[in-house]
């Protein structure tokens, strides 16, 4: 089995007010050293084997542009892992 996390988050351009809330409480309760924080979403896919490193990663990329990721305001990247199957 192939494990494929993938990360999505806003690009740099792109307001995110969310995460700036989150900061600025996070400034209020006394974590003054948090410069910077972002906020996006996870996903994990398990995909069965038999399929190439490049059709992978052609489906996986083909997923993200159509379902998981907004292309005008978002980024994202993925890590693929082998696991064991459940036995």
């Amino acid at each position: 089995m192939t494990l494929v996390k993938v990360y999505v988050n806003y690009k740099k351009s792109i307001l995110n007010p969310e995460a700036q809330a989150i900061q600025k409480a996070l400034g209020r309760l006394g974590y003054d050293n948090v410069n910077d924080l972002k906020l996006g979403k996870y996903f994990e896919i398990t995909v069965a084997d038999g399929i190439s490193r490049d059709d992978l990663n052609k489906e996986i990329n083909d997923i993200c542009d159509k379902m998981l990721a907004n292309y005008n305001m978002e980024n994202y990247h993925y890590d693929i892992t082998e696991t064991e199957a459940a036995q």
